[in-house]
């Protein structure tokens, strides 16, 4: 183990950690019924991001790796803005209750937000332009195999919440 890795583990465990605090404070200030509208919103954006067509006509324009990647994230999070406003004319009202009244359920949301955050970030996006392979969350994340199972777990996340 040398000290490339461990910077490596470090900033993949920070991001990782800073996904999820984003999600709990959006869930804290904005409401459970917000985590659920932009879960349903992510999957919307999956599927949209994925079925696009033309993604070279939109994006062929682009020299670097990095800008192309980039772009694709900015795509996404365009997307993810729409379907998640869209979940919110869709989806009930919000629940009445406090910052931190039901702070278990906000969490295990957002644990489910992070966790498609981060199977999107290794398989749709193209995040690894800027992280480095190889470290233990890329393992847990990245294998092709996983990734049927990491998309159903926020499902089940929603439906026992």
């Amino acid at each position: 183990m040398d000290w490339s890795y461990i910077l490596n583990f470090i900033t993949e465990i920070a991001f990782l950690l800073s996904v999820f605090g984003i999600c709990l404070a959006f869930s804290i200030f904005k409401g459970r019924q917000a985590i659920m509208n932009l879960m349903f919103g992510f999957y919307l954006a999956l599927l949209i991001f994925i079925e696009f067509p033309n993604h070279d006509v939109i994006f062929g324009n682009l020299a670097t790796d990095q800008s192309l990647a980039l772009a694709k994230l900015s795509f996404f999070a365009i997307i993810t803005a729409l379907t998640t406003l869209l979940c919110y004319r869709v989806m009930p009202s919000e629940f009445r209750e406090n910052k931190f009244e039901s702070l278990g359920k906000k969490a295990l949301l957002s644990a489910g937000a992070t966790i498609l955050i981060m199977i999107f970030s290794f398989h749709v996006l193209p995040v690894t332009e800027f992280l480095t392979p190889g470290t233990p969350v890329q393992s847990l994340f990245a294998p092709e195999v996983y990734f049927f199972w990491w998309l159903l777990a926020p499902m089940v996340i929603l439906y026992v919440v």
